[in-house]
């Protein structure tokens, strides 16, 4: 009723005088039918042309696309239309497999089955949910890649054709496909790898004619090897981890680029020396804040809507902050980080704010030997 009514939204921009429109990194910066209401009514949607959002966002379809363009991609299924479609497609792969969403992400839609005696409610649980968070309910089945990192590559395109990759950032700290921990670079692709994975992304971008902002997201198996998940068309929540590194304003190049302005640097220009590591703050209750206090320091960033007597609703994301420090090394990084989360102070909402100086701590973080593994159970 209020962040999705896009005529509200379309109507307000108009009587402001706005000649674009940001669409975040939520709501409405995937919906195609809403950066075609821009349009019609003379005002820019700042980020992908609906046409190539239509294109990308549905993951299988994508998939297809990026096959041909070197990247390796895990092997999987087009949309498939029925439990016994679903049942007939796995046993082809092989188990285990994952069911996904073929719109949205967030980790929403997503379930793994092991057998084929648990494809029924998997394919009716992941259908609902997709159909309830990003109105299409379509899903796909792909091969599940296990132990494995989640690496995605940030990549910043122009109309002119110019694309640049701002490093990879290692988003392997989740629970229940909900990222926690983001880090760059991460602690488990060499120079050589990476080099090697940057060239192939910005390759495949040209190829496909992306512009904007983008980040495209791989599972990195114990082999080393990058199959190639899915592509978010949008400005990514953990988009100022790879901010902080090449010190690229991510969101003035995304207004900047939407306006038809080139880049005017190249890959050789983009600085990315030293450490980044970002921890999700979340909310584990709603509440009012009673007190805030903010780490500061060099490097120190903390990004939030929050401010003392706040009130945290519990009918969105429990997203309330991102803490982020940069430092010359990694250890150096860990080392800010603890101290960061150890001045951060939310009272009067609940928060994670324990849990994170907590796996921070955790050998297996601080060696830089973890995987999507770490935090089950």
């Amino acid at each position: 009723d209020s962040y999705l009514n896009e005529n509200q939204i379309i109507s307000s921009a108009i009587l402001a005088g706005a000649q674009a429109i940001h669409p975040g990194y939520g709501f409405l910066s995937e919906n195609a039918h809403f950066a075609r209401l821009c349009r019609k009514n003379g005002l820019v949607f700042i980020g992908p042309q609906p046409e190539s959002m239509e294109r990308l966002s549905d993951k299988a379809v994508l998939k297809e696309l990026i096959k041909n363009t070197g990247l390796s991609v895990i092997p999987g299924t087009k949309a498939v239309a029925s439990v016994e479609d679903a049942v007939k497609e796995a046993d082809k792969i092989g188990y285990p497999v994952m069911l996904k969403a073929c719109a949205g992400g967030g980790g929403r839609g997503i379930r793994l089955i092991r057998s084929a005696d648990d494809i029924e409610e998997a394919y009716l649980q992941a259908t609902t949910e997709a159909a309830s968070a990003f109105g299409d309910g379509s899903v796909y089945l792909e091969k599940y890649i296990y132990p494995a990192r989640h690496v995605e590559l940030q990549i910043l395109a122009d109309e002119q054709g110019n694309v640049v990759c701002l490093g990879d950032r290692d988003c392997s700290l989740q629970r229940r496909n909900q990222k926690l921990i983001e880090e760059t670079p991460s602690p488990a692709v060499s120079d050589e790898q990476r080099n090697e994975i940057m060239t192939l992304a910005v390759d495949a971008i040209k190829k496909i004619g992306y512009v904007g902002v983008g980040t495209l997201e791989f599972l990195l198996d114990k082999q080393g090897r990058f199959w190639f998940m899915e592509m978010n068309v949008r400005l990514q929540v953990e988009h100022a981890v790879s901010e902080m590194l090449t010190l690229v304003d991510l969101v003035k190049w995304q207004i900047r680029t939407a306006a038809g302005v080139s880049l005017p640097f190249s890959q050789t220009d983009i600085p990315m020396k030293g450490a980044v590591i970002e921890c999700r703050i979340n909310a584990l209750s709603p509440g009012t804040v009673s007190l805030l206090h903010v780490p500061g320091g060099p490097f120190v960033r903390f990004d939030t809507y929050l401010v003392q007597g706040v009130a945290v609703s519990p009918f969105y994301d429990s997203l309330v902050g991102k803490l982020i420090v940069y430092a010359a090394t990694r250890e150096e990084a860990l080392r800010k980080m603890r101290a960061a989360l150890c001045e951060l102070v939310i009272d009067g909402v609940e928060t994670n704010i324990a849990e994170q100086l907590r796996i921070i701590s955790d050998p297996r973080f601080s060696s830089g030997r973890y995987d999507l593994t770490m935090m089950e159970g």
